[in-house]
């Protein structure tokens, strides 16, 4: 048996939840093909999923079953929980053909197995399941009743356990690292790809305690006038006085996930930069102050937006949403959204990124914080300072 991060006994905590929701849904066999979903059910922890993969859960089973790339299943071997007749490879001509497919063979597998009559969930928004995917295995499993269960697992994976938390715990003590060097590393002059390996050196080599895993975004720093939107990444060209620059970065052990953001501005900011970080800082604040056990994710951001109102500032997107276990490409779960409408119930033991940018046509900040829900209210991860760097 593997070393695993949990214990045998969480796993099955975690199926049983798991075949609850279903129950609830009518189904009686559920496909997975979110790695991340993959992962929480059955250990398995590897970078395949590249090529079709599911996890296989029916009621009357006790344990789930893998299907993966042949080559892969030593890996599952390595990383699950699972019985080696629960450890499924698919042939090698099966992969990257356009001839046959890997869910044909898994179909296959399945109905050796009695399984693939009644109804039957699949992940049809999960990020790495394929139309052909769905395809195939609806095609050779005939006596099913397919219908869509996306995000049936992620909201099991909602509340954490006690574990979980530890581990997320650890990656926020990572995660105050990184946000150290990565601040340390914004200079006039430096290269924006040798911050960048700096910060891929923090997120690895961790503490001492404990080292770190790699995190489901690639770090993301837009500088000057690329603050105006978040999503990009970094050049080879150097940071330059008068401009700001966006971290948005993470941490991460065993696949457990802690992201922060923070802006760092080279020389005097204008006002209306040291301004608005003002009133974001306090926004979050009263996010924070919100975001408490029975609360809404809708309450949550009220707690924002009466804020920023007050500063005539204006955001549509929303200001937060759960992380915890991911894969690329998305640390976040899909599930809890900090905006308006939204009617998730907050609960302890729930983490969120409170992430509320503001992007305006040349220019943004973006300040975050990483929290666990408790039954006091919102506790950061974290501890680097809630503020506008600013490095004259």
């Amino acid at each position: 048996m593997p070393t695993l991060p949990f214990e045998i006994g969480e796993y099955k905590t975690r199926l049983a939840k798991t075949k609850a929701s279903m129950e609830k849904r009518g189904l009686d066999l559920l496909l997975v093909a979110d790695p991340a979903n993959m992962c929480y059910l059955t250990g398995y922890n590897a970078w395949s999923f590249y090529t079709p993969q599911i996890v296989a859960v029916a009621l009357d089973r006790d344990e789930p079953i893998i299907v993966v790339r042949g080559m892969d299943v030593n890996g599952a071997r390595e990383t699950t929980w699972l019985k080696p007749e629960n450890q499924i490879g698919f042939p090698d001509h099966y992969v990257q053909s356009t001839e046959r497919h890997p869910m044909e063979y898994a179909a296959a597998q399945l109905k050796d197995r009695g399984l693939g009559k009644g109804r039957i969930g699949t992940e049809n928004d999960a990020f790495f399941f394929a139309v052909q995917s769905h395809d195939a295995l609806k095609k050779n499993l005939p006596d099913g009743r397919f219908e869509d269960a996306s995000l049936l697992v992620n909201w099991v994976r909602v509340v954490k356990s006690p574990k979980e938390i530890e581990y997320i715990a650890q990656a926020g003590k990572i995660m105050d690292r990184v946000m150290e060097v990565a601040i340390g590393m914004i200079r006039p002059g430096v290269r924006q790809c040798d911050a960048v390996a700096e910060i891929y050196r923090a997120q690895i080599a961790g503490t001492k305690e404990f080292g770190g895993d790699y995190t489901a975004f690639v770090p993301m720093l837009p500088t000057g006038r690329g603050t105006s939107t978040p999503h990009l990444t970094w050049t080879d060209e150097p940071y330059k006085t008068g401009e700001a620059t966006i971290l948005e970065l993470g941490a991460a052990r065993h696949r457990y996930h802690c992201p922060q953001a923070r802006t760092v501005f080279l020389g005097k900011p204008p006002a209306k930069i040291a301004d608005t970080a003002k009133v974001v800082v306090e926004g979050i604040a009263a996010a924070l102050d919100a975001a408490k056990p029975g609360a809404t994710g809708h309450e949550v951001e009220a707690a924002w937006r009466a804020v920023i109102s007050r500063h005539g500032i204006t955001k549509d997107s929303r200001i937060g949403y759960s992380v915890g276990l991911n894969y690329v490409p998305d640390w976040g779960e899909h599930t809890i959204s900090l905006r308006p409408n939204d009617p998730s119930v907050l609960e302890p033991n729930m983490v969120l990124h409170v992430i509320p940018g503001i992007w305006m046509d040349d220019w943004g900040i973006e300040i975050s914080e990483c929290i666990r829900i408790t039954d006091k209210g919102a506790v950061p991860f974290c501890t680097t300072e809630l503020k506008l760097f600013v490095k004259e």
